[in-house]
């Protein structure tokens, strides 16, 4: 009954910016760990960012200086603003999410949304 949904995901210029956002209805105010991976074709799924319960923000070193995570009040929403694309941000984006201290403590999530598709073009 948990959805995560996605949005933002659009075609930019390299050096553009976007703004992806996913929401989770029914976290409400739970503490709860969400994230934003990615995946381009023939490559592994990477995680992009990680917010913990505490709010504790890691980024991968790709996006590091370039993308930056944000959670509203609610924290039930991970906002990714994602500026200076580059044609390597290419993938589908998606969200994850979980509820458990051991699941997210170890960057894992078991609610997943379907993912919003980021092409950035040279």
């Amino acid at each position: 009954q948990v959805h995560l949904v996605e949005s933002g995901g659009a075609s930019v210029q390299a050096g553009g910016s976007l703004r992806l956002s996913c929401a989770v209805p029914g976290f409400t105010d739970s503490r709860n760990c969400m994230a934003w991976f990615r995946q381009a074709p023939g490559k592994e799924r990477e995680g992009v960012v990680h917010v913990d319960m505490d709010d504790n923000v890691t980024y991968a070193d790709s996006v590091k200086g370039r993308f930056t995570a944000s959670r509203p009040n609610a924290k039930n929403t991970l906002i990714l603003q994602m500026d200076n694309l580059k044609p390597d941000d290419t993938a589908t984006y998606y969200c994850a999410a979980d509820l458990r201290t051991a699941w997210c403590r170890s960057k894992s999530y078991v609610y997943w949304g379907q993912g919003t598709q980021v092409t950035v073009s040279s």
